[in-house]
């Protein structure tokens, strides 16, 4: 294994909490949002949202950076941080585009990229690390949920 380095565990971490925070910046009122349009059934309560987001954020980043010192193949480990950073990109406009613009149905095509870039990360961690890939498994879990939302609520809108 490469040294481990508290200062690239945190560029890890508090990079993906960045992005996610500036994402939710850019995205404006979520309670303007939500009273707004009709709530699909299972609508949880908004204020879990940010909770909930905080967490998978720190738990993406610390996954990025276990395989970022792994001591596997460095051509893998690129094409899994790939993976992530693309993944993180894509997770950053969803937001965006369904709160900011309202833009329902394309936000959905945008989380349906997501999951699939979700599930490649997940699956290319796991020839890495499999520790690394199945942390993840809450955040496609919630993804998956997520898109749920996004869809039902576009649809009984």
């Amino acid at each position: 294994m490469k040294k481990r380095n508290i200062y690239n565990l945190l560029f890890y971490v508090l990079s993906a909490e960045i992005i996610g925070a500036i994402s939710a910046l850019l995205s404006g009122g979520f309670s303007d949002f939500f009273n707004k349009y009709d709530k699909p059934p299972l609508m949880p309560p908004s204020w879990l949202f940010p909770v909930v987001w905080v967490i998978l954020y720190a738990v993406m980043g610390f996954s990025a950076y276990i395989i970022d010192v792994s001591d596997s193949d460095a051509d893998i480990r690129k094409k899994a941080l790939t993976f992530y950073w693309s993944q993180l990109a894509v997770n950053f406009f969803w937001s965006i585009a369904f709160f900011r613009f309202e833009a329902l149905w394309g936000s959905f095509a945008i989380i349906i990229l997501l999951l699939a870039l979700i599930t490649g990360m997940i699956v290319i961690f796991k020839k890495i690390s499999p520790f690394a890939s199945y942390i993840n498994i809450p955040y496609i879990i919630w993804v998956i949920f997520a898109s749920y939302l996004n869809f039902a609520t576009a649809f009984i809108n």
